[in-house]
């Protein structure tokens, strides 16, 4: 059996005293050496180096199938590193990896805390509001960042979500001869930040405090969502989530999005979506959603598409296949015939209907096609006058049924 041609090196800040002697040698027989510019001065690589291109591509990598290479990454390549990009393009005999202690888990051993029981989020490139689900009071956190400015921007982020309590340890070059650790209250870290820069590599320990934290249910607050009125209400989606029952990784089309809450909330549940709205403000709402939920990105979670079903359903099917489709306004028997072309085996189909002809529309698919049918009325308690009384919601039906 021969060598793999390529090594995966995890290296921290001690540089090559940390490696041991298998990782070493693998780094001296190497013709090539990938890595970030700091990884590529730790392992004095000198020509033999070629730092990652900008943005991160692996394909150089694949470029040098057959010759001795070597990637350096911080750590644990598998860990919020290069590792799982490249083995993805690998058969398991072209690889071998040298990893050492995650930058998580020095961080945690500087604090003094249960690795198992915080948060660790890799956002060199992604976005900061992903934190948001995450945060509650007492909440530990680890989160690497791209640099010193990207710090500051945390910082600013926390203040303005009502975070600005919460306490800040900003620790650079954690294991090597610069480490610096630094701590403030999240309000105060953006000036102190100002007049005394961090530099990467950089991560914080976050111990969230002052804030509200956003349910961990589906059915969160209307207030919490961008939206003109048109809005799945809460007690509304909360069953409507329930019946469309989120997968880990399964992928939701929304029709006539409106808000987007809908959507939102199967991506808080660990899948992806694909809103498609018509009216261009609206639209404009679900993508400020998306945002303020750390849905978007390179790598968005939660997609939009402007435009009228049935005549850009082609659009979603080119982006990606549903494992549930949730249709909220615009439901007609055609609509249906659409989708029930488009839906793969399995799909499941969630619909409601407020108005007289749609919920008439229900009655008969569900005679037809069978499901399940559900009449929701919901009231809440108002003034009136100098008491309260109920004041009724439009009884909303709902048909969920299976492919």
């Amino acid at each position: 059996m021969t060598d793999p041609w390529l090594t995966l090196v995890g290296l921290n800040e001690d540089g090559l005293q940390g490696l041991a002697p298998a990782a070493l040698r693998a780094l001296e027989a190497a013709e090539i050496v990938f890595g970030g510019p700091r990884h590529l001065a730790l392992a004095c690589a000198g020509e033999r180096g070629r730092p990652w291109p900008v943005p991160f591509d692996v394909a150089p990598v694949l470029a040098c199938r057959g010759r001795p290479t070597v990637v350096l990454a911080s750590g644990d390549p598998f860990w919020f590193g290069a590792g799982g990009s490249l083995a993805a393009h690998l058969a398991p005999q072209e690889w071998r990896c040298h990893a050492q202690p995650s930058t998580f888990s020095l961080l945690a051993a500087r604090l003094g805390w249960k690795l198992e029981e915080t948060d660790c989020l890799g956002l060199h490139a992604a976005p900061l509001q992903q934190l948001l689900p995450r945060l509650s009071p007492g909440r530990q956190l680890l989160v690497l960042l791209r640099d010193g400015a990207a710090v500051a921007s945390l910082a600013g982020w926390l203040e303005r979500e009502g975070w600005g309590e919460s306490h800040l340890q900003v620790m650079e070059s954690v294991g090597g001869p610069r480490e610096r650790r630094r701590a403030w209250r999240a309000a105060e870290a953006a000036a102190a930040l100002a007049a005394d820069p961090a530099h990467a590599p950089v991560a914080v320990a976050l111990q969230a405090q002052g804030g509200a934290a956003l349910p961990r249910v589906p059915g969160r607050p209307d207030h919490w969502y961008a939206n003109d009125g048109q809005i799945t209400k809460a007690p509304a989606r909360a069953l409507t989530l329930a019946a469309l029952a989120p997968r880990q990784g399964e992928c939701l089309w929304d029709i006539g999005g409106g808000s987007g809450s809908v959507a939102v909330e199967w991506c808080l549940a660990g899948g992806m979506a694909i809103s498609l709205e018509q009216h261009a403000a609206r639209a404009d709402n679900i993508r400020r959603n998306a945002e303020r939920f750390g849905l978007h990105g390179p790598h968005a979670r939660l997609r939009v598409v402007q435009g009228v079903a049935p005549a850009a359903l082609d659009a979603l099917q080119a982006l990606a296949q549903p494992q549930a489709v949730f249709v909220g306004g615009g439901f007609d028997a055609v609509l249906f015939e659409h989708l029930r072309a488009l839906m793969p085996e399995g799909c499941r189909l969630v619909v409601n209907a407020v108005t007289l002809e749609t919920q008439a529309l229900l009655v008969q698919l569900h005679a037809s096609h069978g499901g399940s049918l559900l009449r929701l009325e919901l009231s809440s308690a108002e003034p009136l006058g100098r008491m309260r009384s109920w004041k009724a919601a439009r009884p909303l039906v709902q048909w969920s049924w299976q492919r």
